[in-house]
């Protein structure tokens, strides 16, 4: 008999069953990590491609419908789909959203679990939010989210979403979901280090392109002056090849200069130290910034010349912030140099021209003033027939004669002026001065003129106008020459000064009903030495010097004249004067008007010493001296001034300044005042410069005041009565 015993082991094998089916899939996944691994789509780090290889390779080893990559935007306000594989279509879409303001509890679990592994996606607290806009839609019931990280933070998550019965998974599933995220995570990582290495392959072809094709020579120096690297630019310059260059110290082809070394290395030593301050020290004629060294240099060319060249050296630092190499730029400045040679050349030569036109003017000043002083003084002396009595064609000739050396003098002045002007040698005694007494002075100058053509002669002052700061026979000056022109250029009808205060400063405007200009002539109006038309100049007197100098004069003050003109209506002339600051409380000089002054009173007695070398001046002035009173003793020479002084003890010395011989009229005054006997002795200098160009030495040497050549006869008497009249003039001060 047999006995045979039996077992029921489907128990067993199913539960063998089990393991191997557990063990299949997890040979498969680890077979799938490893074929991702191994893929050849991370090592080209395309981003794209790797992503929808892992969502299709996710969704096979799972067998899940639909796998998406979900990434933050910058503001972390919402999360974007980049790749969202469907299983059953085979397609991959991209380009949802969904924003955390919607769905807190979903981002909420993400920053706080490794991952969401959800049966019932529908009614979990974590994902219930998702169900009516998003799960429901696509039929999900199952959710197997793993977050992705990257540099330690939370940029996005993997959501493998699983259609129809509730799924539950296992911890393989959660494990081989996580290892996709990181897989995820190694796909940016690649898809940054291939970004950055073509970026920066991108900026070396720049930089080479930039060196290559770069006009300045650059050249690459190591830290023991070796050249490593140079462009053409730099071979073509200095005419060597590259091959000449490497190796070879730069300093071989510069000529350096005393002082080179010590700037090399305190460029060198400045790098380690607050790289980002930009701290400049000027040494000789190098510049050296904090980090750059500017210079020019002559540097050796092949052929054995010289090349003038502008050299900029930095210095390249290492990683770790240490110097690595010198960048040098040099840039070919031959030509430049050359011009500018040139142009110091033509500037010596323009300022010796400028010095010989300022020696000849004052030459010519000097030898026009004289004989027009004679034929002033003298027909001065004929009008007041001191020398007998004239018959009316004699007064009409002699009237002649002195207007038109009046007419000469003027335009001498003009001419000096403006060449003194455009030297820049005009110097300015701004004042504050009373506005209508300065337009009062030149409206009363041009009446007779005016009233002579019938022209209605007005002006007008703004109530806000009370001083203006300006030099006050500049500006006298100028509203003269523009007045003057408007009643040369007006036949009939009204001339005009109107003064207006505006925010910047103040208006003189002059008006006229004249011939007025055509607009195509402006440009010419202030030329010197420029009329308009032929035909004016014609008609017209004038050299027009006028308007050039008035022009001038206004832009030394800090404004300009401006015109507006209508041909045969009339011009407009506009001087503008700036505001400036108060000069302060100074009491300013009082102004003798000729009209005021009162009587010459008749000397006593009084001795005056008249030192003139020319004849005719010192004729003109002895005998007028003579005749109205004065004792007067002439000397034309300096040899024995002292000894005269001391025998006449003279009231009054008028000294001129340009004397023949060696010693000038101040070199007489300074030995005057060296003498304790004649310390208050009143002497006034004659001579034919300016008096702001004397004033100076005025003061220094000790003159009591100052007569410009032609002399006037209102102009001596006003003097005769200051120094020696019975008036309380204050004998220490100096007419301005």
């Amino acid at each position: 008999m047999q006995v045979v015993a039996a077992r029921n082991i489907t128990e067993h094998n199913e539960a063998q069953g089990g393991l191997q089916i557990r063990e299949d899939s997890r040979r498969k996944k680890s077979q799938t990590l490893v074929q991702l691994a191994r893929s050849k789509t991370f090592q080209q780090g395309n981003l794209n491609a790797a992503i929808r290889e892992i969502t299709e390779t996710a969704a096979r080893t799972l067998s899940v419908e639909r796998v998406g990559v979900w990434l933050y935007n910058e503001e972390r306000s919402r999360m974007e789909c980049i790749d969202l594989y469907d299983a059953n279509t085979k397609e991959h879409s991209f380009g949802s959203s969904i924003f955390k303001k919607n769905y807190p509890a979903y981002f909420y679990a993400l920053e706080q679990e490794r991952s969401i592994a959800v049966e019932d996606a529908r009614n979990d607290i974590r994902t219930q939010e998702l169900s009516e806009s998003y799960l429901c839609v696509f039929g999900i019931t199952s959710l197997l989210d793993a977050p992705i990280w990257l540099d330690g933070r939370l940029v996005g998550v993997v959501c493998h979403e699983h259609v129809g019965e509730g799924r539950q998974w296992t911890l393989e599933e959660e494990t081989f979901a996580g290892s996709i995220a990181d897989f995820v995570t190694l796909a940016m990582e690649a898809n940054q280090r291939n970004a950055a290495q073509e970026a920066l392959q991108q900026s070396e072809a720049k930089f080479r392109a930039v060196f290559e094709r770069s006009c300045m020579g650059i050249a690459l120096i190591n830290m023991k002056a070796q050249i490593v690297d140079t462009n053409r630019a730099l071979c073509d310059i200095l005419g060597y090849s590259r091959e000449e260059f490497y190796g070879k110290r730069f300093t071989n082809f510069v000529c350096t200069q005393k002082g080179d070394l010590e700037i090399y290395k305190q460029l060198v030593s400045q790098i380690p130290t607050d790289l980002g301050k930009t701290s400049k020290v000027e040494v000789k004629e190098q510049v050296v910034d904090r980090h750059r060294i500017e210079m020019q240099r002559r540097c050796l060319h092949l052929d054995g010349r010289l090349v003038w060249t502008h050299i900029s050296v930095c210095v390249i630092p290492d990683s770790n912030g240490q110097p690595e190499f010198f960048l040098a730029m040099i840039e070919d400045i031959t030509e430049r140099k050359q011009t500018e040679l040139k142009l110091r050349a033509s500037q010596e030569a323009a300022e010796a021209a400028s010095r010989a036109k300022s020696e000849f003017l004052a030459t010519m000043s000097h030898e026009l003033r004289t004989p027009l002083n004679a034929i002033m003084g003298l027909s001065q002396l004929l009008q007041q027939e001191i020398v007998g009595s004239l018959n009316e064609k004699q007064k009409e000739y002699i009237n002649c004669i002195y207007t038109s050396g009046e007419q000469l003098l003027a335009v001498i002045n003009d001419i000096l002026d403006l060449s003194k002007v455009e030297a820049g040698k005009e110097e300015l005694l701004l004042l504050p001065l009373p506005v209508s007494e300065i337009c009062n002075y030149a409206i009363s100058t041009v009446r007779d003129a005016a009233l002579e053509k019938g022209l209605h002669l007005i002006y007008e002052i703004d109530t806000e106008v009370d001083t203006c700061i300006a030099d006050e026979r500049r500006i006298k000056q100028m509203l003269l020459n523009l007045l003057t022109n408007a009643v040369k250029f007006t036949p009939a009808g009204k001339v005009s000064l109107v003064v207006k205060k505006v925010s910047q400063g103040m208006k003189f405007i002059v008006s006229d009903t004249g011939i007025g200009i055509d607009s195509s002539q402006f440009h010419f109006l202030f030329e010197p030495f420029k009329q308009l038309d032929s035909k004016l100049n014609r008609q017209y007197e004038g050299t027009g010097l006028g308007l050039a100098l008035t022009r001038k004069l206004a832009r030394l003050h800090g404004g300009d004249v401006t015109v507006t003109s209508t041909l045969g209506e009339g011009s407009q002339f506009t001087l503008f004067l700036p505001n400036r600051f108060h000069l302060g409380d100074e009491e300013e000089s009082e102004n003798c008007s000729i009209s005021t002054l009162p009587s010459l009173a008749i000397p006593q007695n009084q001795i005056i010493l008249l030192v003139e070398d020319e004849q005719n001046t010192g004729i003109v002035l002895q005998d007028y001296l003579q005749t109205i009173g004065y004792q007067v003793k002439w000397i034309n020479s300096n040899d024995d001034f002292l000894k005269q002084v001391q025998t006449l003890e003279p009231d009054l010395i008028l000294l001129d300044v340009q004397l023949v011989g060696d010693a000038s009229g101040w070199d007489l005054l300074n030995i005057l005042r060296q003498e304790p006997a004649f310390q208050d002795l009143q002497v006034i200098m004659m001579g034919f410069s300016e008096l702001l160009e004397e004033q100076i030495s005025i003061l220094q040497a000790g003159a009591n005041d100052y007569l410009l050549k032609p002399i006037r006869v209102f102009q001596l008497e006003s003097m005769l009565m200051r120094y020696l009249g019975e008036s309380d003039f204050d004998t220490d001060q100096t007419l301005i």
